[in-house]
């Protein structure tokens, strides 16, 4: 995952030996060399915000952010770019804080990180200049102060406060006055009661070549995300940017665009489309004339048309060398196959060459679902998008076949034909066992507009939960599910969720499976890392204004109800649910005399991404569900399943 090409080399993130660490080949291919101690495990770059790692070679340096067996307290570090024993950037300075790479501007040697201290809700942005050692604080802010963008000479500084999701505030820091000053938004403690402010969906800020202005990705002018340009020297409104050229069919959104260095005023796009990934590149064409009639056009297709389609990218970064030639380095996983290095050269000729073959040892493709649509209509008319994964008939399963359901995380994620991710291989290896695995991503889940995914903000457990059993009503007309033998499993939101489908709709589940899922709200907040409460009591709910609602909504309300089988699954050095949280909700359980069965991986955090502990997690889950639900024999003699 993560690659990028310096040189004659592919940097990149792989769980090869068992944890997820660094390497790096030669880009014509080649045996990895690894670059990090073999008992280091980096975190799942799904889970850190901003960089796993940024490449400087003029400083023979790379930077990685590290923490501890999942704690999320990540330390910059530096090794040689041959590899070594990481360096930590500030030695003990910010121990026990986390610290994320969230913008990096690799000619210039130059860092800004997020600094959270863990015990203030305060948040600060700090600039590092990796060749000087140069440390500036850029202030700080409950709401975040995240750098999402710095002009050439790293003098100016684009400072975001996010509230809810896409409800961000931007400002503009200024190495002249030494403070940020506001850009674009309304802060929130000036907005009117009752007034509606749309929310601006800006995230990365592009300066443009000639530094009069921002290119970035924003709602303000389509629900799915639109380009839009906002002159510095007049910010009180975003000019919109009309783009051509894009090739895609189906529904989405625009995910980023990103300035590509030395190139002008040309950018890459990156596009959710369905859930499969989209990246093109082209230019920017400012009108100057005064009509504001600013285009953009697309002029390469990265990723999105075959070879490298119908999958999700893991990483995708811009190359040059020094005879002219460019090109892109990314990754791209799909449903039924890990992820695999690409090279692609889009000039001076275009050429794309993969550098890895990742497979699934030992079941041929056969026998691996790729899914089907199980879109619906929800109970108040909004359309669900779902997939459903059968047993291959390579299998010899016969249906009707038990039914899992799984539910993602977020709740503003989305599930995607990603097998990096936790949760496709578990898919696939519910399918292998004879089960149907139903994926729906309900209200409030990314990938299908801005109104869609703020549908769940202080609805946790509302229409997102109703969804889910209009979902299954629906699967109770399909004659491949056999509707009277269901579990139901989730992560982190999708635990909370689980636990709220398990017990306020007992009789649906003969088996659940909660990992690391809120069980109380009032808890649940209050062991929250403080800088985590801001946003979280604007989000879920704040635990004296909403007591009666977070009441209404906790899990623990109702978990004398749960009449099914339990399994939780927890990682000891969760940040984020804490361990207290699930063991409150075991205790509770077989205080009453229910099967419950408890995994708990010392050295995991709010995931599990050690190959050991996902091929223990996997198969318990996987025994869980065949002990409590019962799938009917293979009826073939041969079969991987077996």
């Amino acid at each position: 995952m993560a690659p990028t090409l310096v040189g004659d080399h592919v940097y990149f993130l792989s769980n090869m030996s068992g944890l997820i660490s660094l390497y790096r080949m030669k880009r014509g291919g080649g045996i990895p060399e690894p670059l990090l101690p073999p008992n280091i495990a980096l975190q799942n770059p799904h889970l850190i915000m901003g960089e796993s790692f940024v490449v400087f070679p003029r400083l023979n340096t790379i930077l990685v952010m590290i923490d501890n067996n999942g704690d999320e307290n990540y330390q910059p570090c530096t090794i040689p770019l041959e590899g070594g024993i990481p360096q930590n950037v500030f030695g003990g300075k910010y121990a026990g804080h986390q610290l994320c790479c969230m913008t990096k501007d690799v000619e210039g040697s130059t860092v800004y990180f997020f600094h959270d201290d863990r015990k203030t809700p305060n948040v600060e942005s700090v600039r590092l200049n990796l060749r000087t050692m140069e440390e500036r604080s850029l202030g700080t802010s409950i709401y975040g102060n995240v750098a999402a963008g710095a002009n050439k000479s790293n003098d100016q500084v684009v400072l975001i406060d996010a509230y809810t999701a896409a409800d961000h505030v931007l400002y503009l820091w200024r190495e002249t006055t030494g403070r940020r000053e506001l850009l674009f938004g309304t802060p929130i403690e000036k907005r009117e009661a009752g007034k509606q402010y749309p929310p601006c969906g800006v995230e990365r800020c592009n300066f443009t070549q000639d530094g009069e202005g921002l290119l970035v990705k924003t709602t303000l002018f389509a629900d799915e995300g639109s380009l839009a340009f906002l002159p510095l020297d007049d910010s009180s409104s975003f000019e919109p940017i009309r783009v051509s050229g894009t090739r895609h069919l189906g529904k989405g959104e625009l995910e980023d665009a990103m300035k590509l260095e030395g190139e002008g005023d040309r950018y890459l796009l990156r596009y959710n489309i369905d859930g499969c990934s989209y990246a093109y590149e082209g230019s920017f064409r400012r009108d100057r004339s005064g009509k504001k009639q600013h285009e953009f056009v697309v002029d390469g297709c990265i990723v999105g048309e075959p070879p490298v389609s119908n999958g999700v990218l893991l990483g995708i970064e811009p190359w040059t060398a020094p005879n002219g030639a460019r090109g892109y380095a990314f990754c791209l996983a799909t449903a039924t196959s890990p992820s695999q290095i690409y090279v692609s050269t889009t000039a001076p000729e275009n050429d794309c060459m993969m550098l890895s073959n990742e497979r699934i040892l030992g079941i041929p493709k056969e026998c691996l679902s790729p899914g089907e649509d199980a879109s619906y209509e929800s109970f108040d008319g909004l359309r669900i998008s779902a997939r459903i994964y059968f047993p291959a008939p390579a299998l010899g399963f016969k249906a009707p076949y038990p039914l899992v359901l799984y539910v993602h995380g977020g709740p503003q994620g989305q599930e995607r034909p990603d097998f990096t991710w936790f949760s496709m291989p578990l898919i696939q290896y519910l399918t292998l066992k004879g089960f149907a695995v139903f994926v729906p991503n309900v209200r409030g889940s990314t990938g299908y507009g801005l109104r869609f995914m703020k549908m769940v903000d202080r609805d946790w457990g509302g229409k997102d939960r109703l969804d889910l059993v209009e979902g299954l009503k629906v699967l109770e007309k399909e004659p491949r599910v056999d509707s009277s033998n269901r579990g139901v499993i989730g992560r982190s939101y999708g635990g909370f969720m689980t636990l709220t489908l398990a017990s306020r709709h007992p009789e649906l589940w003969k088996a659940a499976v909660d990992m690391f899922g809120p069980y109380n709200l009032f808890t649940f907040l209050e062991r929250l890392p403080e800088s985590w409460k801001t946003n979280a009591y604007l989000t879920v709910g704040h635990p004296e204004k909403d007591k009666d609602f977070l009441t209404e909504r906790s899990p623990s309300t109702y978990v004398d109800d749960v009449k099914c089988a339990m399994m939780m699954v927890q990682g000891r050095n969760d940040p984020r649910v804490i361990e207290r949280e699930t063991s409150d909700v075991v205790e509770r359980l077989r205080s009453r005399g229910l099967p419950v069965e408890y995994l708990l991986f010392e050295d995991e955090g709010h995931d599990v991404i050690k190959f050991n502990n996902r091929v223990t997690c996997y198969s318990k889950i996987t025994e869980f569900f065949a002990d409590h639900l019962r799938p009917s024999p293979s009826q073939v003699t041969d079969s991987p399943q077996k």
